[in-house]
């Protein structure tokens, strides 16, 4: 039976908050007879950026402080935000063996709990309020208590965040070109700094992105290449688009602010572009899950197409989006059968007539100017045309395209005058 350390934190690098946790894990260990496990992300950071300190050395310096082993959550932060990951992460230590949570916050545990409970009842955990203090730790007791897994849970007080800041350090460091000042060795335990420097020296500090894959992808492919990447919605990629030619890394975020996209969803769109990450890729991962349990109902794939289908009836009646969607969350909606597949008419030449086949696939996207489209090849030309369909289908499949994971694909079909488009919803 183990004891769970630090799942909050990515530990990079490890400081004496850090310390502080661990050492308190430690006081209950030795209580419960039981062992100090942290386990940290690997390959991206909890806010889908690549580390400064790599696994290794981080993994090395928990071990240092008191850690009797250390595991890794991989693969998951260029694919997925808090709110699925959290729930995957809570069913690898729970089949671990792991019975108890304990993390570091400067609200009391019957905070977390009190301001957890709207998540638990709803049973639906995107959207944490920014305004939460601690709403990681709100997110981690809320999926725990809603899962029923019923993980312990422990809160340490939180040391001082101003001055204990992961975030701070890096870039402290950085900003002395690759130099620990006195003022940041003060923040790290002896343990950490010598590691640390010695991680410095050998060039494997800090990690970064690849940026020259990220320029070639953002320079070159189209609109609908660009639509099939997870966490990328119509009005971004013609945002990318109009924004061309990219060579630093500020054009890109400049890109997504004009886009509304916040600073962590900004970096899980640069990651996923980094990495390829499909929507379909992202939804396979999700339905993998669903299928074991882990995901909670109202954020399963089938209830964000039932949403979509929803909000886009309920606008064929006049009414909104936003009361729509919190009809949807707080009246628990079910909703019979939305379409799957739908046939789509096109608005094709004589000439693009003659030459279109059935069969042939096609790649949906959004306009500059906002019009639901589609591009095909047929004997070597490329033919791009805005699709027609009812008003209802088009709110319905734009909600679709725009939700970050749920794929849209088609192909061409023969219809009694010319052809239509079978799109295809997940």
């Amino acid at each position: 039976m183990l004891t769970l350390i630090g799942i909050s934190a990515d530990f990079d690098p490890v400081h004496k908050g850090h310390e502080h946790l661990i050492n308190e894990a430690r006081k209950l260990a030795d209580e419960l007879d039981k062992k100090v496990v942290v386990y940290l992300n690997k390959g991206f950071s909890a806010n889908h950026a690549p580390f400064f300190v790599d696994f290794d050395a981080r993994r090395e310096m928990a071990l240092a402080l008191g850690a009797d082993d250390v595991r890794a959550f991989e693969g998951l932060h260029h694919r997925l935000v808090l709110s699925y990951s959290v729930p995957i992460r809570l069913k690898q230590m729970i089949d671990d063996g792991v019975t108890d949570y304990i993390t570091s916050a400067s609200i009391s545990l019957d905070e977390i709990k009190s301001k957890a409970q709207k998540f638990i009842d709803e049973g639906n955990f995107v959207g944490m309020p920014k305004s939460y203090t601690n709403r990681n730790e709100i997110r981690w007791y809320a999926i725990n208590e809603f899962l029923g897994s019923k993980l312990n849970y422990h809160v340490v007080g939180e040391f001082n965040k101003d001055q204990y800041s992961g975030r701070l350090i890096r870039q402290s460091i950085i900003d002395n070109d690759m130099v620990i000042t006195g003022d940041v060795e003060k923040m790290l335990p002896k343990t950490t700094v010598e590691i640390l420097k010695r991680e410095i020296d050998e060039g494997r500090t800090p990690g970064e992105r690849n940026w020259k894959d990220i320029y070639k992808r953002m320079n070159t492919y189209s609109r609908g290449n660009l639509e099939k990447i997870a966490y990328l919605n119509g009005n971004t990629i013609n945002e990318i688009i109009k924004r061309r030619v990219y060579r630093d890394p500020e054009s890109i975020w400049a890109a997504f602010r004009r886009s509304d996209y916040g600073p962590v969803m900004t970096s899980l769109a640069i990651s996923a572009i980094e990495m390829e990450v499909t929507k379909k890729e992202v939804m396979e991962l999700m339905k993998s899950y669903e299928s074991e349990g882990v995901i909670p109902d109202n954020q399963k794939v089938q209830r964000v197409i039932d949403r979509a289908w929803y909000v886009a009836c309920e606008g064929e009646k006049g009414i909104s989006a936003r009361d729509a969607n919190n009809r949807f969350r707080s009246e628990n909606i079910i909703v019979e059968n939305p379409p799957s597949t739908l046939k789509v008419g096109l608005n094709l030449t004589k000439f693009e007539t003659k030459i279109t086949k059935e069969g042939i696939n096609t790649d949906l996207y959004v306009d500059k100017n906002g019009r639901i489209s589609v591009q095909f090849k047929s004997e070597g030309k490329k033919i791009k045309t805005n699709l027609r369909l009812p008003a209802v289908e088009v709110t319905y499949l734009r909600y679709i395209m725009d939700s970050h994971f749920i794929p849209v694909s088609g192909h061409i079909k023969k219809a009694k005058k010319g052809f239509k488009v079978k799109v295809d919803i997940g």
